[in-house]
């Protein structure tokens, strides 16, 4: 076959093979060689600092020498069973440990897979149909999680709209939608409809932080109608805290799904909740009727499980979070202030461990809220951003413990260079 060498021709390659020329992920005008610590290369052997790590899971950095040791140990004794394996179980019982609502979790390979089966364990412990979800909110690719994501025209709450084609109309039926951070909003439709499941949230919606007591607030509605709390923790578990948003916040659901850091940069996720919920997954227990079937073929992977074991341990060591948020920091700090000393207008919108910039002087409290004045302006700041060594998502900027003084500073030098080129834009 052919060598291929420049990232052009992977391009031209990938148009023939992939839809749209990608995998459905990120920009496929890039084509990622390798990564290294806080590194990532193209194929035409250009170098960026990596703040997008995966989209969340590379949170120790590429290549971590003692997970690649773990994973390097694993590989000889077996890549895959389809069976109970000790270091999958080792993997639960420290999840377990260190997430508050989890007395027993099942494992999957996606965070929305995760997602997928969290809606359905909810339905089959309260036998009630209906989900209330927030518009913006990300909760993986299934139909009830394609509801209302981003949706491009604005309706009135709580009508759902579908994000794809491929959805059948009674999907949205099921689906009730309401603004992130209201809580009159979330308690009006709980006393409109008896019928509800439980609540999915994101406690951490994308970016947007919850306003103080929403939280909780959410806990204490839930509690008064007895539906069943759901935090999507595929994103902020191992990363907020080490327990995750449920310890940050000091609020514990009934159900959360965790993904993404929990595999150590492997296709690995989960489930948990008490017992008394996780039941439904034994059918001895529960009998046929209330049965939840879930399998997957690298449900509990041996080599994803040692990956996120020393992903965690490595996460318990003393001032890893400290380090964590003051590299967020600081990110935030260098922009804050090239962005005012440009007199551009702005919100750095997160947590340290988490966030991006919405070029506006609105507060951004939803998904109508968090939006750009001028949308243009993103698009120069980050184009620029890239040319100037720096990987990202347009929307969300993810640190990372790999990344090192000397990264920071040339950061430093590529935000000035894109506030200057928005300036003059």
């Amino acid at each position: 076959m052919l060598k291929i060498n420049t990232q052009s021709e992977w391009i031209a390659r990938a148009n023939e093979v992939l839809p749209a020329g990608g995998f459905g992920n990120f920009d496929p005008g890039i084509i990622i060689s390798r990564g290294e610590g806080s590194r990532v290369w193209d194929e035409d052997g250009n170098e960026y600092i990596d703040y997008l790590i995966g989209s969340g899971p590379m949170l120790l950095g590429h290549g971590h020498p003692e997970v690649m040791e773990a994973v390097l140990e694993q590989l000889p004794k077996g890549m895959t069973f389809f069976a109970n394996n000790a270091k999958g179980i080792e993997l639960a019982e420290a999840i377990i440990d260190a997430v508050p609502c989890c007395e027993q979790i099942r494992f999957v390979a996606s965070g929305g897979e995760a997602d997928m089966y969290a809606i359905r364990l909810a339905r089959a412990y309260t036998g009630r149909d209906k989900i209330l979800k927030f518009e913006g909110g990300y909760h993986g690719m299934s139909a009830e999680a394609q509801m209302s994501l981003a949706p491009s025209r604005q309706v009135n709450f709580p009508q759902a709209v579908p994000d794809s084609a491929g959805i059948p109309a009674g999907v949205a039926e099921q689906m009730l939608i309401a603004p992130y951070n209201d809580l009159e909003a979330v308690a009006a439709l709980l006393d409109e409809h008896d019928d509800i499941a439980a609540i999915m949230v994101e406690p951490l919606q994308r970016i947007i932080p919850p306003m103080p007591g929403y939280l909780q607030g959410l806990r204490g509605l839930c509690d008064k109608h007895n539906v069943l709390l759901i935090f999507d923790e595929i994103v902020t578990g191992f990363r907020l805290a080490y327990g995750g948003a449920q310890e940050k916040y000091g609020v514990t659901p009934d159900i959360c799904t965790l993904g993404k850091i929990t595999g150590g940069g492997f296709p690995l996720a989960a489930l948990g909740a008490s017992a008394e919920i996780m039941k439904h997954f034994d059918k001895v227990k529960v009998g046929e009727e209330g049965w939840l079937m879930q399998l997957g073929t690298l449900s509990g992977n041996p080599v994803a499980s040692v990956a996120g074991l020393k992903t965690m341990e490595i996460l318990r060591r003393d001032g890893v979070y400290e380090q964590l948020r003051a590299t967020g920091a600081a990110l935030q700090q260098m922009q804050v202030d090239a962005l005012t000393r440009a007199g551009i207008p702005h919100q750095i919108v997160g947590d340290e461990t988490l966030f991006d910039i919405y070029f506006t002087d609105a507060v951004c409290r939803d998904y109508r809220s968090a939006k750009h004045n001028d949308p243009r302006r993103n698009v120069v700041y980050n184009d620029t951003l890239r040319v100037h060594g720096i990987f990202k998502s347009p929307g969300k900027l993810y640190p990372s413990l790999a990344v090192t003084e000397a990264d920071l500073e040339q950061t430093r030098l590529a935000v000035d260079k894109a506030v200057q080129a928005i300036s003059t834009s």
